[in-house]
């Protein structure tokens, strides 16, 4: 994996929250996680607690949390998280499973199926499949999060890496991945104490707390990640956030093209363009992304790697949040 436009913490550099994040990210999930949002410490140590409260931890079987990661990332197209996923639910020993995802075949166990059904059609609003949980309601708040986690850092990777799970994409070998499950068996095998993220996430300023996870250690994590989010606001104009709220709230799950995005930009001032683009692609649009667009927003005033890393994250969860509302009012 390559990382784009931003020069991340190694595990070497890191100091505070993102060294705790990664020390914790890989006893629990066999690598530091997300290492591209790690410019902006609240929004890495968010992001990692919910994936963590949701995915890793619980009742739920992991292997079935691993077909809900795959199916948004396929919906979403991000490729590095879909090859991610997919060894994963090799680890689980769920070799063909995991094949049949991959390729994208008809899964031919009925549980795997609905949820995968369920999981793609998360990523339109409104969506008959989303209307019906394939799951039962003590477990509810793990697939949910599970979901709006893999939304949220599927728009990260999409933007900030080249989306390269291995050099050569090696990956793309039935053995490679296979002995990329094995690698990762015993993690997954793994029980984890849920809550263990939240210490992490002292003095981070927290939105809402969904009731679809209220009183667990998930719903502690998404409305910290919403408000860790909410700080890439100030780098838009007032009339940018408008565009913004206004053009995800219209979104029917498609995927824009630039063209379009372009259209939607043509009523900002000149110098508000910038900053309101690159939220717009990661809400909407992430691989629409270009070096030329973040050289036009840096050359805009003063701007740093934690300015975009939370621009991006502010695109990328307002789009989750409407997926999230979507959801909730279906359940």
């Amino acid at each position: 994996m390559s990382i784009r436009h931003v020069t991340p913490l190694t595990r070497r550099t890191a100091t505070g929250r993102v060294a705790q994040v990664y020390a914790q990210s890989a006893a629990d999930f066999g690598q530091p996680a997300f290492m591209m949002v790690s410019p902006a410490p609240d929004l890495h140590a968010a992001a990692w607690a919910l994936l963590r409260e949701s995915e890793l931890v619980g009742r739920a079987p992991r292997a079935e949390k691993e077909v809900t990661a795959v199916a948004v990332s396929q919906a979403n197209g991000c490729r590095f998280c879909v090859d991610a996923h997919t060894i994963l639910v090799h680890a689980t020993g769920e070799h063909q499973l995991a094949e049949d995802l991959l390729h994208d075949r008809p899964l031919t166990e009925p549980r795997f199926a609905r949820i995968a059904a369920w999981a793609k059609a998360t990523r339109t609003p409104g969506a008959a499949e989303s209307r019906s949980a394939p799951f039962p309601t003590e477990v509810a708040a793990e697939f949910i999060g599970t979901a709006l986690s893999t939304h949220f850092i599927n728009r990260m990777f999409s933007t900030l890496t080249d989306e390269r799970l291995i050099p050569g994409n090696l990956q793309r070998s039935h053995s490679v991945r296979r002995m990329g499950g094995i690698t990762y068996a015993r993690t997954v095998r793994r029980e984890l104490a849920p809550g263990e993220s939240l210490e992490l996430l002292t003095g981070i300023p927290r939105g809402l707390t969904p009731d679809w996870a209220a009183g667990t250690p998930i719903g502690e994590a998404f409305a910290t990640l919403r408000g860790a989010a909410a700080a890439g606001a100030a780098l838009l104009s007032a009339p940018g956030r408008d565009l913004l709220a206004a053009t995800v709230a219209d979104w029917d799950g498609g995927h824009p093209s630039a063209a379009w995005l372009d259209q939607r930009l043509a009523g900002l001032s000149p110098g508000d363009r910038p900053a309101a683009g690159l939220a717009l692609l990661a809400a909407l649009a992430p691989h629409e992304l270009t070096d030329a667009r973040v050289e036009r927003w840096r050359a805009t005033g003063s701007t740093t790697d934690a300015d975009l890393v939370l621009l991006l994250g502010f695109g990328a969860i307002t789009a989750v949040e409407r997926i999230e509302s979507a959801i909730a009012g279906a359940r």
